[in-house]
């Protein structure tokens, strides 16, 4: 073969390799700030269906996406300072939880994208300018609004008429907790219930809060939504139990580990939306365009065990409301 037809053929198969070579992908970068310790299991099984939701989309871990995730008990100072590295790393968009987390991570960035899971009242908060068109860098998926407290008040009341008197565990450090305590005590004494607030700061305060209230009979508690609701999760259920004093919760996984009733969104639903508006962004979408998304329902989960336990006799009417019995 001559030299030029031996140039000639390298160079003619040579150009379809070029031609068929892709361009390599970029590595995003999501971080992810919870005020949950890693090992709690709601932490553990929100955070599996979300970045199960985001495989489904595209996006793996070490191959396209890169996470950097922060954890913390429901400590505020401690919640900030992650806030702020996270901040500083500039990832591609952040996933918050909770009123606290959102707070921590709006306070250090109002540039990085922002997406929120089990927020209570957004705009109250000052997270978004309103709902449908949130403005500023974050948007994301509501809680409930502060009304949705009442129901709680109103389900104790139903599962256990005997109640007279009722203790709201809240964290008073956040708006969210001050705002939820206003609501159930504003329709209080409508209900026939007197009520009395026990703050979630750490657990020798909650146990010994819990054990002077149940001094007195026809009691009940309510347990508000909080990160410290959920770091104190198992001992406020325990703490029920050992006072035999019914309660309701927000969540169904309170119920799933002993509590007695339950009533709001469900949170796992939420991380798997959320990673939806996660998609998006890192296509290119801006979080001020997205709007805010409220449950598309409310479930009401009773543990009737726990209540045979308690030695109630669950109505008929409101066991046929329940979107779950746990028996």
């Amino acid at each position: 073969m001559r030299r030029r037809e031996f140039i000639g053929l390298v160079a003619g198969t040579a150009w379809p390799l070029v031609a068929r070579a892709q361009p390599v992908q970029r590595i995003r970068r999501l971080g992810m700030l919870t005020p949950l310790p890693a090992h709690h299991p709601d932490a553990r099984h929100r955070h599996g269906a979300f970045l199960e939701a985001l495989r489904e989309l595209g996006w793996k871990e070490g191959d396209n996406l890169q996470i950097e995730a922060r954890w913390s008990p429901g400590d505020a100072a401690l919640t900030g300072k992650q806030a702020a590295e996270l901040a500083t790393l500039k990832p591609d968009v952040i996933l918050a939880t909770g009123g606290a987390g959102t707070a921590a991570i709006l306070q250090a960035t109002r540039s990085v994208p922002v997406v929120f899971v089990i927020v209570p009242d957004p705009v109250g908060s000052g997270f978004v300018d309103s709902l449908a068109d949130p403005g500023g860098n974050a948007t994301g998926f509501m809680m409930f609004e502060y009304d949705l407290s009442a129901k709680w008040l109103e389900l104790l009341k139903q599962i256990a008429p005997t109640v007279t008197r009722a203790a709201v565990l809240r964290d008073p450090s956040l708006t969210v907790g001050i705002g939820q305590f206003a609501v159930i005590q504003s329709v209080a004494r409508s209900a026939g219930i007197d009520v009395k607030a026990i703050n979630l700061r750490d657990a020798a305060e909650i146990e010994s809060s819990v054990a002077a209230f149940a001094g007195a009979p026809n009691g009940g508690l309510i347990l508000t939504a909080s990160a410290l609701s959920a770091v104190h999760r198992d001992l406020i259920i325990s703490l029920a139990a050992k006072y035999r004093l019914p309660a309701t919760y927000q969540e169904r996984s309170y119920v799933a580990a002993g509590g007695l009733v339950s009533y709001g969104s469900n949170f796992p639903d939420q991380y798997r939306r959320a990673a939806g508006y996660v998609d998006r962004i890192l296509k290119g979408e801006k979080p001020g365009a997205l709007p805010v998304q409220a449950p598309t329902k409310y479930e009401l989960v009773i543990n009737l065990k726990t209540a045979k336990t308690l030695g109630l006799n669950v109505a008929p009417t409101l066991l046929a409301r329940a979107d779950e019995v746990i028996e």
